[in-house]
This record gives C-alpha cells, structure tokens and sequence, in this order.
C-alpha cells in the first residue's frame, strides 16, 4: 500500500456527458467474429462502483469533530447529502459514466449478436450482454432515483434504459419512470437468465456467471415490492439457486478468514479470491475506497466510528449475543476514530514506477452467498413462514459466529422486540440498531416486524463498507441523521434526512442536466 501523499494519480480519461450513452467502444464493422463480440462484453462491466456513495449517505457513517481531515470533497459532499460537484474517483460523476459506458458495451455485443441472427452458438454472450445492461440500470436507477415504490414509482423519475445504439449527433433521451426502469430490468434478467452459460467463461467468477446471475434476479426481486408478494417466492427460488441444498457449502468459511491478521491487506486479499464459493461475482474499479475506511490517518472526520459501531452496528449484540462471538473481529485501530471491516484492499496499477503514477483499484464484490442468504431469509419472513427464516438465520449464525445454540423466535423477540428501544439521536448511548420502519408496503407489527429489524442489523454487520445499508435504508424509509460526535463523546445534531427527502435521490451530475436530462427535485 502506497500512502496517499506519495501517490500522483494519472486518470483515466472518459467520454463527455455531452455523448455519454452513444459512443461505442469498437466500430461495429470490427465485430466480425464471434469472438470480438466476447472481447466486447469485457467492458460491459462498470469501471467504477457506488459504495462511497452509498456508505458516506447513510448511517453507518457519522462526523467526528477534532482535526480529522478528508480524503476529498466528494467524502463530505456525500456525507451530507450534497448535489455533488466533485467528478473524480468514486463520485456520481464517475458512476453514471462508467456505468453508461458498460451499458453501450452490452448494446453494442447484442446489436452484433442480432446482426448475425442470434444464433444458439451465441446465446451465452447474449445473456451475459442482456444480463450486464440489466445489472448497470439497476445499480443507476438505485442510486439516482427514489427506491421502487409499489405506491408511487409510476411517475417517479427514472433514468434513461438505453437498448440501442445511437446513431445521430445530439440524441433525445427520456428519464421515464422507476417503474418503466424496473420493468426493462425484469425482462432483461428473465431473457439472460436461461442464455448464462459457465463453460462459455475462462474465469467465470470475472463475469455474469450461473450464480451471480441468480444472486442479482434475488436481489431484484427482493426490491421489486409486488402487491400479492409473488416476488419474495421469486426471491426464495433464485436464492436457492445459488445455495443449492447445502448453503453451508456456498457460505464465507468466516472462521478461517477471520483468524487471518488483519493488518498489511491480508485479510482482505483472502476476502476477495475468486476460488471462494461465497464470492460470486468482481469486478475491477478505480477506486480510493480502500483508503477512506483502510487503517490510516485519512478520511477520518467522516467514517463508520465507535459511536456507531458500539451502538447500532457491530459491536452491538445480536442473536449470536455479543460482538465478540463474530470470527470476524472489527478492530479499531489505534490513533484513528474508524472501526474497521477490513475486506477492502487496494492493488496499484504503475504506469510510470519511478515517479509513482498509476491507478488505484479494487475488486468489488457485488453479489455474495451470505447477502444471497439473508435474502432469503427476508423474503421468507414477508411471507410469514418463519421456520424457513430461523433455518436460514441459524445457517448464517452458525457460520458468521462462534455461537452454537438456536436461534428462535422467542431469541428473536428477546433481542429486538420491545426490550430493545428505538433508536434516538440523543443522548449517544440511545442509539439502537432499532429504527423506526416506514416502507411503502405492509409490515405487521409484532412478530414480522421484529424479525426485519433482527434481518436489518445482521445484513448492515455483514456488509459493512459495501453500500447495501444505503438501499435497506431507502427501501424500508428509515430515518436518518447527520451527528457530530465531540471529543468529550457528547453528540451534536446537525441534520436529518426524512422518509420523504428528495436528497435520497443522488442529484444527476451536473453535465448530464446541462446535457437536458431534467434534474432531481431539490
């Protein structure tokens, strides 16, 4: 790891908004071979990925007052829930072209495909396309626009679903609806699905493969509310899917990884090989994340603390009971405020070794068995067959933790029932993981209720520093606050984000509106 103050980065250069959903990355007129059109689909996956977006937005990040510095202007832009203006690494900016681009990639594969009449001998380059302009439009429609709303995301604001490949100057695009984005996501995963083909792939893990493929339709469907609840079956059968019968077998081996120091990038390279089952999918980013929350004298004022972490997040007990039952111990170093998951290592691309320039990256893990698990667990609790969810609840702790007795209902209820208080800001200690839920579906009070907080807090332990907590908090309308914790541990107030505050929508970067989208409310 090279400290940051001796790192000169030298950018990758991207295209203008001005272009930025039409230009292809090949000539068309090259894709002559099938072969071509696998190359294609190698930048169909996105360059950049939204956890520091999603982390600085939501609560497991607070303010810590003293002399703490940023990383940049996009780590407090972020966490206050600013219309962005910063345009480099990790920024809305960055996200929405890398993913625009990956999106044209997969256009470009399927126009090639179609040109050639679709062919079987190319259906698994077909899903692969379909399946990565369906996972770009997700992660977009998700992160700059309201969450999927049965009740309201037929006029919400969408984001453009682009599935040809512009020939004209200057063309039009229409944000549409969420709903309309959702829909075009849906039939893009139910036409991939069946196409994805593992032995088509040198390293499938680098790629859509059967499982990851699944992992996505589960989560999808998780966040595609439905008035009859028809998804959460859906979700419980693509799920399993990727647990197959034996969930152990495809869970992180926790214990082992959790031994490993957690200092020097060991843990998080073990964190990220491909050979384990629990890692479904990578992919490659430019990327500073690893330095926001890594073990260094950087990016502190705004980080997952111990204020956070003692009280709401992992180092709060659970039905395991407490913190240190997890193998996965998530140390706070020392001269530092962050309380740290360390799954997150970075890899430095030299492009001149003597002067130190290059590209900071890290392989970011969107879809895992274990949230593939909790998953299933959610849905099957919407469904109100909890035996099925305790199975799984019990699967997870057994593997994430030392604990080995049961997990029941009434350790359920004990734990985050009506002993645990709901959260409130002030004073610091009555801070719970128990916040007030106000999704825009049913959630009875009482047993189901008490079993989604239970789910809540073991998904945001489980994905700490990957941005998932950002989309439980939207999807379930959890209120939120910006606090400053003060050197004496008091607390400071300084902002909050209501149910329905337009800030949960990212702004659109400001050359996409000047290029005529219409921005976000504000």
């Amino acid at each position: 790891m090279i400290g940051l103050a001796l790192v000169i980065f030298h950018l990758p250069v991207f295209t203008s908004c001005d272009d930025y959903l039409d230009k292809m990355p090949d000539n068309r007129t090259e894709i002559d071979n099938e072969e071509k059109i696998g190359d294609v689909l190698v930048s169909a996956y996105p360059t950049t990925h939204y956890a520091v977006i999603a982390e600085m937005m939501s609560d497991n990040t607070d303010e810590n007052a003293g002399n703490y510095t940023t990383i940049n202007k996009l780590q407090e832009e972020m966490y206050r829930w600013q219309d962005a203006t910063f345009e480099d690494l990790d920024s809305p900016f960055m996200l929405w072209e890398a993913s625009y681009k990956a999106i044209v990639s997969a256009n470009t594969a399927l126009a090639a495909i179609e040109e050639k009449g679709n062919p079987a001998s190319l259906d698994a380059e077909r899903g692969e396309a379909l399946m990565c302009r369906a996972y770009n439009h997700f992660v977009l429609v998700n992160i700059f626009c309201k969450h999927y709303s049965p009740k309201t995301s037929t006029t919400d604001m969408g984001i453009p679903y682009t599935k040809e490949i512009e020939t004209t100057v200057a063309p039009h695009y229409e944000r549409g609806t969420v709903a309309e984005v959702y829909e075009n996501i849906r039939q893009d995963i139910e036409t991939a699905l069946p196409l994805i083909n593992d032995a088509s792939y040198e390293v499938p893990k680098y790629q859509f493969n059967r499982k990851a493929a699944n992992a996505f339709a589960a989560r999808f469907w998780l966040y595609y509310v439905q008035p009859d609840k028809s998804n959460y079956r859906k979700v419980i059968d693509y799920a399993t899917e990727v647990l197959t019968e034996n969930p152990v077998s495809m869970l992180r081996d926790w214990a082992t990884v959790g031994a490993l120091t957690p200092n020097n990038n060991v843990r998080p390279n073990e964190f990220i090989q491909a050979e384990h089952n629990a890692n479904l999918m990578m992919y490659s980013t430019y990327s500073l994340w690893a330095r926001y929350h890594g073990p260094y004298g950087i990016a502190e004022k705004y980080c997952h603390n111990p204020s956070i972490a003692q009280y709401e997040s992992c180092r709060r007990a659970s039905v395991w009971g407490a913190a240190t039952q997890l193998h996965y111990t998530i140390p706070q170093y020392s001269g530092t405020p962050k309380v740290i998951m360390a799954k997150t290592g970075e890899y430095f691309e030299y492009t001149d070794v003597t002067q130190g320039i290059g590209y900071p990256h890290i392989m970011f893990l969107p879809f895992t068995s274990d949230e593939a698990l909790l998953n299933r667990a959610e849905a099957y609790v919407m469904l109100e067959d909890y035996d099925h969810a305790l199975e799984d609840i019990n699967t997870f702790t057994h593997n994430f933790t030392k604990f080995t007795g049961t997990v029941t209902e009434a350790t359920m209820n004990n734990v985050y029932g009506s002993k645990m208080k709901y959260y409130q800001p002030l004073p610091r200690k009555a801070a719970t993981p128990k916040k007030e839920l106000h999704p825009d579906f049913e959630v009875k009070e009482g047993t189901q209720e008490t079993f989604i907080h239970g789910l809540l807090h073991i998904r945001r332990i489980l994905t700490l520093h990957e941005g998932l907590r950002w989309f439980d908090i939207k999807r379930y309308g959890i209120k939120i606050y910006r606090r400053t914790i003060n050197t004496d541990n008091s607390v400071t107030l300084t902002d909050s984000l209501l149910v329905d505050d337009p800030r949960r929508a990212v702004q659109l970067p400001a050359p996409v509106i000047k290029a005529g989208l219409p921005a976000n409310p504000r």
